[in-house]
């Protein structure tokens, strides 16, 4: 039996030339959804600047020869600062590399884009946005919950769950309850029972279902199905960790329906 042919990069992709910055989405977690413009940037970078999330299957799939830098930020652990993260592209950049500032996710929902994207414009530094496959979407569709589903839902919240910096707004929780579309949460797990007390101080149905998908689109993606009044509650019981997206709502319902025959449901908590 011939061997099936691997499937070549398109032609047209964009050159990746010497003192460029790609900020670059790594995807939910799963290699297999890098976009072929990712694969390309990985594959001529000469130094790639690296989050936690991002897993050393997708770093292998870079040339051998591109340096690797990390700089993850976790939260309740050391963290490199992220003027410190921006100034190193910057100086990288100044030095005629091809510079990947590597994400997990998508660069620009909740992943700090945007501040290094200004930065960089602002040091007058040429660089280019690679969207990724954000795991709010991904890691829910690989659990078996649809974002939106006519007859749910015509809107959806994207949210973080982080504490906010001390000269940002917070959240108004309570308000977005009464929106009542379904709400999907970013790194909340350490804030789960504060968000759920406002939800439910906001007027949110204490029955409404709730997911907590953990490492999301990976081989060890696990997900609890409960409610919002018990979610804190057993969230505990069954050690639930981060990295962990948390959906709320009607949506959530639909994966009763899907999860027995999904082949990437991963499995149940």
């Amino acid at each position: 039996m011939n061997a099936r042919p691997s499937l070549p990069l398109a032609s047209n992709l964009p050159t990746f030339e010497p003192g460029q910055v790609w900020l670059v989405g790594a995807g939910a977690g799963d290699p297999g959804l890098l976009t072929l413009l990712a694969l390309h940037a990985l594959q001529h970078a000469d130094v790639i600047v690296h989050d936690a999330l991002v897993s050393d299957e997708i770093l292998a799939l870079a040339r051998p020869q591109a340096r690797r830098e990390f700089a993850g930020k976790r939260g309740g652990h050391p963290s490199a600062h992220q003027d410190d993260i921006t100034e190193s592209l910057i100086d990288l950049a100044r030095q005629n590399l091809r510079v990947v500032r590597l994400k997990g996710g998508d660069p620009f929902v909740f992943g700090r884009g945007g501040e290094e994207a200004a930065q960089l414009a602002a040091a007058g530094i040429n660089f280019r946005i690679v969207p990724g496959v954000t795991s709010g979407l991904a890691g829910l569709a690989y659990a078996g919950i649809p974002a939106t589903t006519r007859g749910a839902n015509r809107g959806v919240i994207l949210a973080t769950g982080h504490s906010c910096a001390k000269d940002e707004e917070s959240l108004d929780w309570r308000q977005l309850a009464q929106t009542g579309l379904p709400i999907i949460l970013y790194m909340a797990i350490k804030r789960l029972d504060v968000i759920v007390g406002e939800l439910l101080d906001g007027g949110a149905d204490p029955q409404t279902p709730v997911a907590i998908v953990e490492e999301a689109t990976t081989p060890r993606q696990r997900t609890l199905v409960t409610t919002l009044e018990n979610c804190t509650r057993d969230a505990k019981t069954h050690g639930c960790a981060a990295p962990a997206i948390i959906a709320i709502g009607a949506i959530v319902n639909l994966r009763e329906h899907l999860q027995d025959f999904l082949l990437n449901a991963g499995t149940q908590a």
